[in-house]
């Protein structure tokens, strides 16, 4: 087996399961136990594994509204702006795109209107913010 394919089977079984034990990644991946925790170690190190997290089901949290809002910035801002995004407490997570938007980012907050709040009074109050479009999450599919 190659080293490549170790790594995709270690890697295939936490992003199923990032709760999931040495020794059921090493059953699922059909490796050893210390080979698992020689892998995990070494992507930390080099920062593949950058984090592990629960997956959440917006239609079941009672306190809280998720948004995925297309952030558009100025390209000569870009960088000051989206250390600034990146500083929010709301912005659970922020990505680079390459699609209608420069910026994706995962904004938490009480309800629909405080996501409103979060847009108008924050995200687009940083310099070199040109918009924000928000989707709503309603239910996870899969």
């Amino acid at each position: 087996m190659s080293t490549q394919s170790t790594e995709d089977r270690i890697l295939s079984v936490l992003e199923e399961d990032a709760q999931a034990s040495y020794a059921e990644i090493a059953d699922r991946a059909n490796v050893s136990k210390p080979t698992v925790r020689k892998y995990i170690e070494k992507l930390e190190e080099e920062g593949v594994i950058v984090g592990y997290s629960a997956e959440i089901d917006p239609k079941k949290l009672s306190s809280k509204s998720i948004a995925m809002v297309g952030i558009d910035v100025a390209s000569e801002e870009y960088v000051e702006a989206t250390r600034e995004l990146k500083n929010l407490d709301e912005v659970e997570t922020l990505y680079s795109s390459s699609g209608d938007h420069m910026l994706m980012a995962e904004v938490r907050a009480a309800d629909g209107d405080a996501v409103g709040d979060v847009i108008s009074g924050k995200i687009l109050d940083i310099e070199g913010v040109t918009a924000a479009h928000p989707s709503f999450l309603q239910e996870r599919l899969k």
